[in-house]
């Protein structure tokens, strides 16, 4: 298993950011499914890798909206930032950004290798999460995916977080808008690590790029679920993520911890990759939302290749066990 782990993840160092876009003219047109023209598909790429850059950032959660009888409001969550996000592959209609957050004295930064988000162009499956740290790979009806693009967001072990699939839409001004369906995800590590008193978000997942960065917002309502997995909704959330272009003077670090560690990164994600590549109907991430049995000892790992303790294969086999020991495939 363990190298095919390697084959793929070579496979995708050698597809790194250089390959031209597809040939959109090869698709002919139906009455039902119209083609997405070669102009309006790479609209929607420069869209996406227009995300790319360095940014201040300022992650904005407010709870507002009370549900469940006798909830109460949590404080809200302001945080701010520094990220450097770099395009780790482009294969026209596949695009794959890594967030890389910059953390400490500015002088001497740690840098967190932090939330990736991976765009496919048409795609023909999505993972869905389903509450209970269970995922499935699901099929996207063609009149779904016809010009869409989906965005699945894994998080800072490569293990996945959430998915989802909706058209950009581009506007007179420039502005472009993704925004889909609402889709499930676990609890983000803001809450997972604090909180016990719900299972899941049901969220709706919008992206805006200007002409001055970008705004990640969300429509969160938190839902416990039953042993059958009927939903309660105890309150509903808003999120304001901005991401402001900013010449940060130490996001050469984050460059540096990137260049130094891809290779382990990348045998970590083929791992991930493998669930939803080779059959695998329904898996289970036994910590799935960050915490600290799954994504310490896998960033500890790519810390020892940073530092040159360790090469990137002999940093993934102490992963992998971490890894083998979270992930169950169910079916």
């Amino acid at each position: 298993m363990k190298l095919a782990y390697i084959a793929a993840a070579a496979l995708t160092l050698a597809g790194c950011a250089t390959t031209a876009p597809s040939d959109r003219a090869a698709l002919a047109a139906t009455d039902s499914h119209p083609v997405h023209s070669q102009a309006a598909f790479e609209q929607d790429r420069q869209a996406i890798l227009a995300m790319q850059g360095e940014y201040a950032v300022t992650f904005d959660f407010r709870e507002i909206v009370p549900i469940a009888p006798g909830y109460e409001l949590a404080e809200p969550k302001l945080t701010p930032a520094r990220e450097v996000v770099v395009v780790v592959e482009d294969r026209g209609d596949f695009i794959m950004l890594q967030h890389l957050l910059i953390v400490g004295d500015a002088a001497n930064p740690f840098i967190v290798k932090h939330w990736r988000q991976d765009w496919r162009y048409e795609p023909e499956t999505m993972l869905a999460f389903q509450g209970f740290d269970d995922w499935t790979v699901e099929e996207i009806a063609a009149a779904d995916a016809n010009g869409a693009w989906s965005q699945t967001v894994y998080q800072v072990d490569d293990s996945p977080r959430y998915a989802a699939v909706a058209p950009w839409h581009h506007d007179a001004d420039g502005i472009s808008t993704w925004e889909p369906p609402v889709s499930w995800r676990p609890l983000p590590r803001r809450d997972d690590t604090t909180r016990d008193d719900y299972d899941t978000i049901a969220a709706v997942n919008r992206h805006t790029v200007t002409q001055w960065g970008w705004i990640h917002e969300q429509d969160n309502s938190k839902l416990a679920l039953d042993e059958d997995g009927q939903a309660h909704e105890l309150v509903r959330e808003v999120g304001v993520n901005t991401y402001r272009r900013t010449a940060l003077s130490n996001a050469q670090a984050a460059r540096d911890y990137w260049n130094a560690t891809q290779d382990y990164w990348a045998l970590v994600r083929a791992r991930f990759d493998a669930l939803e590549t080779d059959g695998t109907r329904r898996f289970h991430i036994e910590d799935d939302a960050e915490g600290t049995l799954l994504y310490g000892p896998v960033l500890e790992a790519g810390q020892r290749v940073l530092f040159g303790i360790s090469d990137a294969e002999a940093a993934f086999e102490e992963a992998e066990t971490y890894l083998e020991s979270q992930i169950t495939v169910v079916q």
